[in-house]
């Protein structure tokens, strides 16, 4: 009898993979992808902490993308 790694019909062709095989292997391919794309957030971040640091050592404004800061102007 074969074993449940390897599954061959009665003419010895292989079968191939199982369901169970293939939902295991996507749902690991997904959880690789999660996890790069983590990685990829992480390391956006903090080049962007890294660029403000020294931003603010060297004295100059920090640039950015977010909502302005309140007008200090106007305000009573």
């Amino acid at each position: 009898m074969a074993n449940d790694e390897e599954r061959h019909d009665p003419e010895g062709v292989d079968i191939g993979e199982g369901r169970g095989d293939r939902h295991r292997k996507a749902a690991q391919d997904r959880e690789a992808q999660r996890k790069a794309k983590a990685a990829a957030k992480l390391r956006e971040n903090l080049m962007r902490r890294k660029t403000q640091a020294r931003a603010r050592r060297a004295g100059e404004e920090d640039l950015t993308q977010g909502l302005p800061a309140a007008k200090t102007d106007e305000s009573s």
